[in-house]
C-alpha cells in the first residue's frame, strides 16, 4: 500500500520542528551547551511530587471528568479570581486540558473555519501558525520587531471581516518580553470594539522577574503581563494558562483555560471526543502546584536573566526579557549572517541555540533558553560573545 498517497494535506503541509531538528542534531555531540530547551532544569517541588504519587497510590488513576476533578477546578477559579479579579459562576467557567497546547488547540477547532483569519505575533510561538493551519484558518503575523511589544496599533492594521482571535503571548517564547499596561489595555479594547477573541497565552503567568511583578516602570511604561487584568475581561478573554513550565513538570501535560462558558462548553465537548480528559492523578498534583512557593526558583532564574542581559547587551541588540527564560538577541549586522548560518557557527562550538526564523518570517535573531545550571550558561554566554566580536 502507498501510504503516502493517502495522507492528509493537513499533515503533508506541516513541517518538523526546528527545535527538535537542534535537539536531534545535540544528540550527535559529546556533551555540548545547551541552551536550546525550554524546559525548566529544577526537579518537580517535593509536594507537588508527593500529591502525585499519593494520588497514584489511592487509586485516582482513571478517568475523570472531561471539565477536569472539580477540587482542581475550585482551586484554578481561586487562583484567577485573586490574581485577575474575575467572578466565576453561569457566565465565565474553567476548564483542565492536557498542557496549554491542548487548551489552544481546543479553542481553535472551537472556533475556526476555512477562511477565517488568526492575528499572531511574530516572533511566535512556534505552533501558533500550525494550530491554524489545522483549522482551515489563515495566519496572519503581527510584526512586533524590534522591541517584541503586540501593540493594538500594529494588530489594527491587519484586522479584516474574517478576524477572529488575537492571539496574545507574554510573557513572550521567544523574545521573553512582557508587555506594558497600556499595551494590555488598548489590544483588550481593540478586540472587544471589533467583536474579535483575545486569547492570552500566559503560560509562563508564574515565571515573571521582579520589574512585571511590582510593575515598576521601565522606560516610562509600567509592565503589565495579562490583558485579563482589566475590568470585565473575562467576558472577551480566553485565558490559557499551564503547569509545565512553572513547576518542571512539562511531561505531565497539564494546563488549564478560563472565559466565557459559552466557549469553553464547546471546548470540553471537544476535548471528550479528543484528550478526553487532562491525565487524573496530575490533576490531584496540580492542586497542590497552585498552593506552592515557587519564588525562590524565580529569583534563580532572574540572575540568570541579569547574566545574559549584561553580556549579550555589549555585543549586540537585545530586548530585554521581562518573563520566561528565553533571550531573542539580535546577529549582528556587521556578520553578514542569519541567524540560521550564526547557528551554524555555534554548534561548530558545540552550542546549541535556535535560529530565529523557527519563530518568525525573519531569519535575524536566534533564541538561547537560560533554563540551564548556570555554570553552562555562563560557557554558551563565553561562545556567544567571542563569535559576536569576530
Amino acid at each position: 500500500m502507498d501510504i503516502a498517497s493517502l495522507l492528509a494535506r493537513r499533515a503533508r503541509n506541516l513541517d518538523a520542528s526546528g527545535i527538535r531538528r537542534i535537539f536531534e542534531l545535540g544528540a550527535s555531540l559529546k556533551d555540548p551547551i545547551n541552551l536550546s530547551i525550554g524546559q525548566p532544569d529544577f526537579p518537580v517541588p517535593d509536594a507537588i511530587k508527593a500529591a502525585a504519587i499519593e494520588a497514584i497510590q489511592s487509586d485516582r488513576n482513571g478517568y475523570t471528568l472531561t471539565q477536569g476533578i472539580a477540587e482542581l477546578r475550585a482551586e484554578i477559579e481561586s487562583t484567577v479570581s485573586a490574581e485577575l479579579g474575575w467572578s466565576f459562576g453561569a457566565e465565565t467557567s474553567a476548564l483542565v486540558t492536557s498542557g496549554t497546547s491542548g487548551a489552544l488547540t481546543l479553542a481553535f477547532l472551537a472556533l475556526l473555519e476555512e477562511g477565517d483569519e488568526v492575528i499572531l505575533p511574530d516572533p511566535y510561538f512556534l505552533v501558533y501558525p500550525s494550530m491554524a493551519k489545522l483549522c482551515g484558518a489563515t495566519p496572519v503575523l503581527c510584526d512586533t520587531y524590534p522591541d517584541f511589544r503586540m501593540t493594538a496599533e500594529r494588530v489594527e492594521a491587519l484586522m479584516t471581516p474574517r478576524t477572529k482571535i488575537v492571539l496574545y503571548n507574554s510573557p513572550s517564547n521567544p523574545s521573553g518580553v512582557v508587555g506594558t499596561e497600556q499595551d494590555c489595555h488598548d489590544l483588550l479594547e481593540l478586540c472587544r470594539s471589533r467583536g474579535v477573541l483575545l486569547i492570552s497565552d500566559e503560560i509562563y503567568d508564574a515565571f515573571t522577574y521582579s520589574e512585571a511583578r511590582t510593575q515598576a516602570t521601565a522606560a516610562g511604561q509600567t509592565m503589565c503581563p495579562s490583558p485579563a487584568r482589566f475590568a470585565g475581561a473575562q467576558d472577551d478573554v480566553l485565558l490559557v494558562r499551564g503547569f509545565g513550565k512553572t513547576y518542571g513538570c512539562t511531561g505531565w501535560r497539564l494546563g488549564y483555560a478560563a472565559g466565557p462558558t459559552a466557549l469553553m462548553t464547546q471546548m470540553a465537548k471537544l476535548q471528550q471526543y479528543t484528550y478526553v480528559c487532562a491525565p487524573s492523578a496530575f490533576q490531584h498534583a496540580g492542586i497542590a502546584a497552585l498552593r506552592a512557593d515557587i519564588q525562590p526558583l524565580i529569583d534563580a532564574y532572574e540572575k540568570r536573566r541579569d547574566m545574559v542581559v549584561e553580556r549579550l547587551s555589549q555585543v549586540t541588540e537585545l530586548a530585554v526579557p521581562g518573563g520566561a527564560f528565553y533571550a531573542f538577541p539580535k546577529v549582528p549586522e556587521r556578520l553578514g549572517l542569519t541567524g540560521s548560518q550564526f547557528v551554524e557557527r555555534c554548534i561548530e562550538q558545540s552550542l546549541l541555540v535556535i535560529p530565529g526564523g523557527v519563530f518568525s518570517s525573519r531569519d535575524t535573531h536566534f533564541r538561547l533558553s537560560f533554563a540551564a545550571p548556570p555554570t553552562k550558561v555562563e560557557a554558551g554566554l563565553d561562545v556567544l560573545c567571542d563569535l559576536m566580536r569576530a
